[in-house]
């Protein structure tokens, strides 16, 4: 079990289920974010996902506006902006009003993934070339922006408001590539296990070893991001499990959309090959009863040597989803 304490922390993907709508997965956000606070967790990160039905999460700074208001001492961040869809100018004004708004409380996690399909991605920014060196060239902008060190050929450049707190900057990685940038810019890394199964220990030493010390990191800082499903039962929590597996399966083969309908997930009958699938798929979550999930939570913070979890739970039913957050929080002391 980790020796040292275990923060909590959540990323909401505001999913889309067969029986709701996106308002409702919205206002579901909105009220898991609310428990969050009074539960104690640390941050509260929404997604920017493109071009299907199933997530309704598409412009995370907007609705980080809307948490930000309805909550009281959480952080509120970005899991993340993918900023190769943006103009980095652009998101330094957003993430600078949301600083003036509510100073001290916003996170800035950033990916360079196309959140959805390529075709969306180049809609959303025509000049996206997709290539890794235009990326850096974005972050390193946004420091000049955050920093009002910004200039053209007409003169100082600002991105405004001025705020006098740059938000906290992170890195999304599921890869060494994203990790060893997160070290260069002496930002955070948000390991997203979530996505990555298999994403472990060489990432975050590859991260620390290469750091680069910043003004708001002067030491590495981690988080992972894990699927965690937490029930009272372990018949809950193998239902809650089943659900999940079969989104992770459906998202694989390029199925994104009409997969939220728990009668289907139930039913469905796994191939050999989609059994596969699912076995790789197993350090992506992490699922049972409180006592089996604190165990499992306290053998990955040791393993990693991160003592920061940001679970997501794409639970069929809010009740169950809000339950384990619950009982998460019970259980490792959020």
């Amino acid at each position: 079990m980790a020796t040292k304490k275990i923060t909590l922390s959540i990323l909401d993907q505001s999913i889309v289920h067969k029986e709701s709508n996106p308002r409702q997965a919205i206002q579901a956000t909105i009220a898991t974010a609310r428990l969050a606070d009074k539960l104690g967790y640390n941050r509260f990160w929404v997604s920017e996902h493109h071009n299907s039905t199933f997530i309704a999460g598409s412009a995370p700074e907007v609705l980080m506006v809307k948490l930000a208001d309805e909550t009281n001492r959480i952080r509120i961040g970005s899991g993340g902006i993918m900023l190769p869809n943006h103009s980095a100018f652009k998101v330094a004004e957003n993430f600078r009003l949301l600083e003036t708004l509510f100073p001290g409380r916003i996170d800035l996690g950033m990916g360079r993934a196309p959140g959805g399909d390529r075709v969306s991605a180049s809609l959303l920014n025509p000049s996206n070339t997709f290539n890794e060196a235009d990326y850096l060239v974005q972050l390193e902008q946004l420091q000049l922006f955050f920093t009002d060190t910004a200039v053209s050929a007409y003169g100082p450049l600002l991105a405004v408001p001025q705020a006098t707190t740059i938000p906290e900057q992170w890195i999304l990685s599921s890869s060494g590539g994203s990790a060893s940038i997160a070290a260069k810019f002496g930002m955070g890394l948000a390991l997203a296990k979530f996505i990555n199964g298999s994403a472990g220990k060489d990432i975050v030493s590859a991260y620390r070893n290469k750091f680069i010390p910043s003004a708001q990191f002067p030491l590495p800082k981690e988080l992972v991001a894990i699927t965690v499903l937490c029930a009272d039962t372990e018949t809950k929590a193998k239902e809650m499990r089943k659900f999940t597996d079969y989104v992770l399966l459906q998202f694989e083969k390029g199925n994104f959309d009409k997969i939220g309908d728990a009668v289907a997930a139930m039913n469905y009958e796994c191939s050999a090959d989609d059994l596969k699938r699912v076995a790789n798929n197993s350090g992506r979550v992490i699922s049972g009863t409180m006592e089996q999930v604190k165990d499992q939570i306290g053998r990955l913070s040791d393993e990693l040597d991160i003592h920061e979890i940001m679970a997501s739970c794409m639970a069929y039913r809010q009740e169950d989803r809000i339950r384990s957050f619950e009982l998460l929080a019970e259980a490792v002391g959020g």
